[in-house]
């Protein structure tokens, strides 16, 4: 059977049985392994054991742990992505932050001590994505505004643009790419958001950000709008080698 026919049969969605399949954002439960069980002919003990399991499971992906500082929902999606374009706005996008970075931005939401530390603990777990080999392809726009912005603490803006000409450099998968002011009032002037693409035969979604915490966008309509906003950043935007020659002047000068 074919994940469509079977998403058909159960009336769930093929993105749904997919998120099942991969078992990275979907967490199963007893009703709906069953339910698959069921349709594919398993009985007796073999059923039963396996039930069992889904009963006595315990693990958790690691980033509901940090549910306080993180959108969970989106990181679950993010971990599962085989590429991501992504838009921060007025800020540095979040897999590209220093440490230093997200300790300043977790402060000025109100974040003490300890969730500052949290914050930063997840954004660096978040950051190793990079380095999975399941993700082909990150892509971001950096807008230059969200560089200016920390102009005025040297010492973190030259660790910010170090790492950004060090990923842009080095990793063959990373593509950045700076939107100068220069540029005027912008396609992303609505604000953040990511669009991210999975394995074949599971629909692409995009998040949108906002000051409640943003929301996942699903419709294909939806996501083929964010598509084209970004594709019209990326128009605007430095080419990748520009942008590393920009940055290296920016961190001189800094």
């Amino acid at each position: 059977m074919t994940l469509s026919d079977v998403a058909e049969v159960l009336e769930w969605s093929p993105a749904k049985l997919g998120h099942i399949e991969t078992g990275i954002r979907k967490w199963p439960s007893v009703m709906e392994v069953s339910a698959l069980l069921k349709l594919y002919g398993v009985t007796g003990g073999q059923r039963e054991a396996i039930l069992t399991m889904v009963r006595e499971s315990r693990l958790r992906p690691w980033w509901t742990e940090y549910e306080d500082v993180i959108p969970s929902a989106y990181v679950g999606n993010e971990a599962g992505a085989v590429a991501i374009d992504t838009y921060g706005g007025m800020l540095v996008p979040d897999l590209l932050q220093v440490p230093e970075y997200t300790a300043a931005l977790a402060r000025s939401q109100g974040h003490g001590d300890h969730g500052t530390e949290r914050m930063v603990a997840a954004f660096l777990k978040r950051q190793e994505a990079l380095e999975h080999s399941s993700l082909e392809r990150y892509q971001a726009v950096v807008d230059e505004d969200a560089l200016r912005r920390i102009g005025g603490d040297s010492a973190l803006l030259h660790a910010q643009l170090r790492r950004l000409i060090d990923l842009g450099r080095r990793h063959d998968r990373v593509v950045i790419r700076l939107l100068p002011t220069s540029v005027g009032p912008h396609a992303g002037s609505a604000g953040p958001f990511t669009v991210l693409e999975f394995d074949e035969g599971e629909a692409s979604l995009a998040f949108v950000e906002a000051t409640h915490g943003g929301g996942i966008v699903e419709s294909e309509e939806g996501v083929a709008a964010c598509q084209d906003v970004w594709h019209r950043l990326v128009d605007a935007s430095s080419t990748a080698e520009t942008t590393v020659t920009t940055l290296n002047r920016m961190a001189l000068l800094t």
